[in-house]
């Protein structure tokens, strides 16, 4: 599986976010508050939907499934003049990010992401926001469910 590299302009997300671990994963928490209340963000740019996560600069040096993380429920949008009450906005800063394509739900993909593709490329992984784009293939539990993953790298 060989991804497609990018380099992305900045983005403006407004959304929720949750603390939690892979040991204590509350993303169905996360999206379960946020997908409701999405209509109420009355500037988004597409309904594409933003899984982003925040990790910090040492979450990769060893692998500890208790180790917590940010992620956020998203929409972009074009500006953030009119942010939802509990809801708060993120910015995508922009640079380069290989992107890999996943049919179906199956979470093997980061264990090749991580440990076989980006050891052996030319690139090493970047300290900058990771995140999935959910978009029109995107269906929940289904196996022809399509999305992107989007890894923060550089040269």
């Amino acid at each position: 599986m060989t991804p497609r590299i990018e380099i992305l302009t900045e983005k403006k997300l407004i959304g929720k976010r949750l603390q939690m671990s892979l040991a204590n994963n509350k993303t169905h928490e996360l999206w379960r508050s946020f997908m409701p209340r999405r209509a109420e963000i009355i500037n988004p740019i597409s309904s594409d939907l933003f899984a982003v996560q925040v990790y910090e600069p040492t979450y990769f040096e060893i692998f500890n499934p208790n180790t917590v993380f940010e992620k956020w429920a998203t929409l972009e949008v074009s500006d953030f003049d009119n942010i939802p009450t509990e809801m708060e906005s993120i910015t995508l800063s922009g640079g380069l990010y290989a992107v890999f394509e996943l049919k179906g739900h199956d979470i093997a993909i980061f264990d090749y992401i991580f440990r076989t593709w980006i050891p052996n490329s030319k690139y090493d992984l970047d300290h900058r926001p990771h995140f999935e784009i959910l978009g029109a293939k995107y269906i929940k539990d289904d196996p022809n469910s399509e999305e992107e993953i989007w890894v923060p790298i550089k040269e």
